[in-house]
C-alpha cells in the first residue's frame, strides 16, 4: 500500500513538472536566450580588452623603441604616450606617464599633475597601485608646494593601512627637515617608529635620522 501511495506521489510530481514546462516554454526558452547572450558577450568584452590590452603593450613597447633610438622627436613620443594615458589602461597608463617624467619629455608641472590626476582617476587600477602613483606625485611636487598641499596629496596614504604609508610618512619628515622644522621633521619619524607596518627599511631610516640629527 505504502509502495503504491509513493508511486503514486513521484508520477503526480513527474506530471507536474511536464505541465510546469508546458505552461512555462516560452518564458523558460527566452531566459535560455537571454543567459545565452549575456555569456556570449561576457566573453566577446573579455576577448575584446585583451586584444587592446595587447595592442597598447605593442604600442608602448614600439615607441620607447623608437624614442630610445631617436627615430622620433620628443613631441612625437609625447604626443603618442599621452594617448596611451587617455585610454586608462590599468598598465600602460601609469607606465606611460613615467616614462615621461623620467625622461623630460614633458617639463610643465601643471601639465604632470593633470596626467598624474587622468591616471588617479582611473578606477581600473589596483589600489597599492594607486597609492603609489599618489606618492609619486608627492614626490614629484615637494620641491614646489607647500605643505598643506603636500600633506593632502599624501592624506589618502597616511590614513590608511597602505604598505606606501611610511614612506609618505618619511617623505614628510625630509620635507620638514630640509626647512629646517625640526620638530615637525621629528614627529613623522617617530610616526615611522611607531607603526606596526612600516617598510623595515624606511624605519631603519627614520631612526638613523633621528638618532644621528635629531636626538635633542
Amino acid at each position: 500500500m505504502d509502495e503504491e501511495i509513493q508511486l503514486i506521489s513521484e508520477n503526480t510530481k513527474k506530471e507536474k513538472l511536464k505541465n510546469f514546462f508546458l505552461n512555462n516554454k516560452k518564458k523558460i526558452a527566452s531566459a535560455i536566450v537571454g543567459l545565452l547572450i549575456t555569456v556570449f558577450a561576457i566573453f566577446l568584452y573579455t576577448d575584446f580588452d585583451k586584444r587592446k590590452s595587447l595592442e597598447r603593450a605593442y604600442n608602448f613597447n614600439q615607441i620607447i623603441a623608437k624614442f630610445i633610438n631617436k627615430e622620433i622627436t620628443s613631441k612625437e613620443a609625447e604626443q603618442f604616450l599621452i594617448k596611451i594615458i587617455e585610454q586608462n589602461d590599468r598598465t600602460y597608463s601609469p607606465l606611460a606617464l613615467n616614462f615621461i617624467i623620467d625622461n623630460e619629455i614633458i617639463l610643465d608641472k601643471n601639465r604632470i599633475n593633470n596626467l598624474y590626476d587622468i591616471v588617479l582617476n582611473n578606477s581600473k587600477i589596483e589600489k597599492e597601485i594607486k597609492n603609489l602613483i599618489i606618492y609619486k606625485k608627492a614626490l614629484f611636487n615637494s620641491d614646489y608646494i607647500d605643505e598643506n598641499n603636500l600633506i593632502n596629496i599624501l592624506n589618502p596614504i597616511i590614513n590608511s593601512e597602505s604598505i606606501w604609508s611610511s614612506h609618505a610618512l618619511y617623505l614628510l619628515g625630509e620635507y620638514f627637515y630640509s626647512r629646517n622644522e625640526r620638530q615637525k621633521s621629528k614627529e613623522f619619524f617617530n610616526k615611522i617608529i611607531n607603526l606596526e607596518s612600516s617598510n623595515p627599511s624606511i624605519k631603519t631610516k627614520a631612526q638613523n635620522k633621528l638618532n644621528r640629527y635629531l636626538s635633542d
